[in-house]
């Protein structure tokens, strides 16, 4: 049987103690599909010392086998909670949140994922532990999870959160209500939007059209496939679908935010949001610099129209390699691998094929230019800055840099999302961005309705202030967005941070 190293590709968005990227999870077949930025990174640090701290265990001799080829565990879905194995599949139809959801635990530590999703975390695991525990389950193979019920801030604020915003009312769902309007008010104007577009397709439509595009792809998708826009499952998986309709994909976006970002914010290694953009964006400083970056704080805004395409390219390859850069799609069904087809299929019709029958091509291919700088633009504009100003980033000594000095599991998870995060605004543009303005809210409680973000916002900002945290937060879009750009250039020119042995090898094993 072959070694982890070659097995690896089976493992989850995870560290082990030597602190293993992502990308190192993969089968030789599987290294001949590197992305760009993987093979620079490798030729940077190929050449230096590459002895790790600690080698994974070799499947072939690890107790209970390899859990991702052998016939005695693939037969279960199973997840890792805390240590303990279990099997999802009788809970699989039953889960509130629905199975969409629930598939993102199957093959990984879920433990993270369950633990920031539930605002009653005994009542959740008295549920799990009803399950069938997996006796003999080989969990040191499974990369492991950070645990964010052992951060005393995030208890801390949680518990605040309950009794203070939704007085014992979350077991009703009201943590998952009060969004109602938003979302229809965000479908009327998409919907007035797309019929002006569809009947008359020119760029002053498709701008029109773009922007009820982000406003979806930051609100109604983005919260529903958190599973918080509702209390019904069923209207949170097709609010989520949108995301297709505006050209991403619901699945996608699921793996890459859910199970790569939101559990591992602003680690280099692991969150697939600092790594996606290089080598063309350095937004780390743990990450090689090369001479253009220099310039990046010019140039960035020329990529920005950009961005949908790329999402785009990422979703087939992603459906392709079954994994985006972040998280193996250990759990997708069948019929979520179908809704990336599906609502590319949808997408490209009602952007280009029915303006393109009704009024000719260049009609149409002028406005869908339009329509996907708009968005991009809109985009990379509002989420760009909620984890790249110099509070949320390694660059200078502090908190920050201390806490993402550590290995993933020995972090406290609590802090990690408060200090990688920065906020901006306040309602108007909580209403307009689902909460993504409000971004160490966000953080802490992905599944709560946005709606709720103000008013948690305070409680955060007053525990942090209690215990000397600090709690980045900027009056406007423009303030932050200027932070922004001088942290870009800032980074840019920044030399590269010095790695430890154990992560230089893990890098130049890619």
């Amino acid at each position: 049987m072959q070694t982890i190293k070659a097995k690896a590709t089976k493992f989850q968005a995870a560290r082990s103690n030597a602190r293993i990227l992502p990308r190192v999870h993969q089968s030789p077949i599987r290294a001949n599909r590197f992305s760009r930025n993987t093979q620079i990174i490798t030729n940077v640090l190929a050449d230096r010392p590459t002895t790790l701290e600690k080698e994974r265990p070799n499947l072939s001799t690890t107790t209970g086998g390899d859990p991702w080829n052998d016939e005695k565990w693939t037969k279960y879905k199973w997840t890792v909670y805390r240590g303990v194995a279990y099997d999802l599949t009788p809970y699989l139809s039953r889960h509130p949140g629905g199975r969409w959801l629930l598939n993102l635990a199957i093959g990984r530590d879920c433990t993270a994922l369950f633990e920031s999703y539930h605002l009653r975390p005994d009542v959740a695991v008295s549920m799990l532990k009803r399950l069938p525990v997996l006796e003999g389950f080989p969990v040191d193979a499974v990369p492991r999870s950070p645990y964010p019920n052992d951060s005393d801030i995030y208890n801390t604020i949680r518990e605040r959160v309950r009794k203070e915003v939704f007085k014992g009312e979350e077991i009703k769902g009201a943590h998952r209500s009060g969004s109602e309007g938003a979302a229809l008010t965000i479908l009327a104007y998409a919907g007035i939007t797309y019929s002006l577009y569809a009947a008359y397709p020119n760029p002053a439509t498709a701008f029109l059209l773009g922007l009820a595009g982000a406003w979806i792809g930051l609100t109604i998708q983005h919260c529903g496939n958190h599973g918080a826009m509702s209390t019904n499952p069923i209207v949170n998986n097709a609010l989520g679908l949108t995301d297709d309709l505006i050209g991403g994909s619901s699945l996608m976006w699921r793996y890459h935010h859910q199970v790569s970002h939101h559990i591992h914010c602003n680690d280099e290694a692991l969150d697939e949001d600092v790594m996606n953009a290089f080598p063309f964006l350095r937004f780390d400083p743990r990450q090689p610099k090369y001479w253009y970056h220099q310039f990046q704080h010019l140039y960035m805004w020329l990529t920005f129209p950009f961005l949908t395409l790329v999402f785009q390219v990422g979703d087939i390859k992603g459906l392709l390699d079954n994994r985006t850069v972040g998280a193996t799609l250990y759990g997708a069904s069948d019929f979520e691998k179908a809704t990336v087809v599906a609502g590319k299929v949808a997408h490209y019709f009602l952007l280009f094929g029915l303006p393109w029958l009704l009024h000719g091509p260049s009609s149409a291919l002028l406005g869908a230019v339009v329509y996907y700088a708009t968005q991009g633009v809109v985009l990379g504009s509002t989420f760009a800055v909620s984890h790249n100003v110099p509070e949320s980033k390694p660059l200078d000594e502090g908190p920050t840099k201390q806490n993402l000095a550590q290995d993933s599991t020995e972090r406290d998870w609590g802090m990690q999302q408060i200090l990688t995060s920065a906020n901006w605004g306040g309602v108007v543009g909580n209403f307009f961005t689902g909460g993504l303005n409000l971004q160490i809210e966000h953080h802490l409680f992905p599944a709560i309705s946005f709606m709720h973000y103000p008013a948690i916002s305070r409680i955060v900002e007053d525990e942090c202030k209690k215990r000397g945290v600090n709690y980045a937060s900027y009056a406007t879009l423009p303030e932050i967005l200027s932070r922004f750009s001088r942290y870009m250039k800032e980074v840019g020119s920044a030399p590269q941070l010095p790695m430890d042995q154990g992560r230089a090898g893990a890098l130049a094993k890619l």
